[in-house]
Parts: C-alpha cells; sequence; structure tokens
C-alpha cells in the first residue's frame, strides 16, 4: 500500500514542476550566446526593411507612447484662446464641482462675489454679472484661474487645463442664468414660466 502512495507522491510533485516550467519558460538574457543559430547569437537582428516596433500596453508604458495623446490635448487646451471643448451637461457638471471646490468660497455659488470667505473678511472680487466680465473673452478667465488676479492666487497648480475651461463653461453658465431673456426661449419652455418672468425680455 505504501508503495502506491509513493509513487503517486513521485508523481504529483512531478506535474507541480511541469507546470512550473510552464510559467519559467527557458529564455535567453540580452546578448547571450546560442547554439541555436549559425551566427553564434540569441539576439536577431530585424528582418530587412523593417523597423522592430512592439505593441500592446507594457510596450507602450515602458516607451512612453502611451500618454502622448494626453500631452498634446494638454497642450491645446492650454494654447486655446477660447473654449476647445463641446459646452454640453458632462463639461458643465464638471465645472460646476470643480467651481465649487475652488471659486465659490469667495465668487459665491451664484458667482456675484459675496462668498463664505468674503463675509468673513476677504476681499470681495467682482461679480460675474458686471457689464465688462460679461463681455470678456473665455480666455480672461482661464488665466485668471491659471495665473491668478489680484488678492487671487494662481491655481495652475491645483486644477487641470480641462478643468479650468470646464469651469470657465460653468461660469458663462452662471452668467447667462442671471441674464437670460425669456425671448432667446421656445414657445413651449415660455409656457412653462410664472406670468411675470413670461412677459420678460
Amino acid at each position: 500500500m505504501k508503495a502506491p502512495l509513493l509513487c503517486a507522491a513521485l508523481l504529483l510533485g512531478g506535474c507541480e514542476k511541469a507546470a512550473q516550467d510552464m510559467y519559467d519558460q527557458p529564455r535567453y538574457k540580452p546578448l547571450a550566446p546560442s547554439t541555436l543559430f549559425d551566427d553564434g547569437a540569441s539576439a536577431r537582428t530585424p528582418v530587412r526593411a523593417t523597423v522592430a516596433f512592439s505593441g500592446g500596453p507594457f510596450a507602450g508604458t515602458s516607451s512612453g507612447r502611451i500618454g502622448t495623446d494626453a500631452a498634446a490635448a494638454r497642450t491645446a487646451a492650454l494654447a486655446a484662446s477660447e473654449q476647445p471643448y463641446v459646452v454640453d451637461m458632462a463639461l458643465l457638471e464638471r465645472g460646476r464641482e470643480r467651481y465649487d471646490i475652488y471659486c465659490a468660497p469667495c465668487h459665491s455659488p451664484v458667482g456675484d462675489g459675496d462668498g463664505i470667505v468674503v463675509r468673513r473678511g476677504f476681499p470681495a472680487p467682482p461679480t460675474y454679472h458686471s457689464e465688462s466680465l460679461r463681455a470678456a473673452p473665455d480666455r480672461r478667465f482661464f488665466d485668471a484661474i491659471s495665473n491668478g488676479y489680484g488678492a487671487m492666487y494662481p491655481f495652475a497648480d491645483r486644477i487641470e487645463p480641462y478643468d479650468r475651461w470646464a469651469i470657465v463653461a460653468y461660469i458663462r453658465a452662471l452668467q447667462l442664468s442671471q441674464h437670460a431673456q425669456a425671448a432667446d426661449l421656445s414657445a413651449a419652455q415660455r409656457s412653462s414660466l410664472p406670468p411675470r418672468a413670461r412677459n420678460h425680455s
């Protein structure tokens, strides 16, 4: 009885070694010699008229190729003179989130410059609803966020370019919220307004 058990144990041990060999397959170290090829070298030169190029996520990461698209998009966002992104709900929601974190404490949730920090004595920023800021180009807001303005310090090290443009889009939405005209709405939208607002133009 002991002999069959001993044989089974030895066979199982061999199976484990075979399984491990599948994971740790024989391989050459870089530039190691080899008897497999006539020139005695394991490293092979590329096929004539081809260029060696590895693929896949790991190769892209190790070579630096992954990330080049993101870097190009960041450079374009930094250089844009006006809103470079499609202003949709996703951008506005991101802008609102970032605005509430970084801007609302001073500028207030509605952008009138009466934030909680201002109520505690910090100098009040200008309201976004002034004629001059409503007419200001998008880039002016982006630059103020990036470089600071007056008592406001720069946020370039805290807010990525995409998020700065998202904040700019949200500021435009805040401005529109206080200066929207009923005439700009469709008939169906106007009919849902209170009578006083419906007649406002």
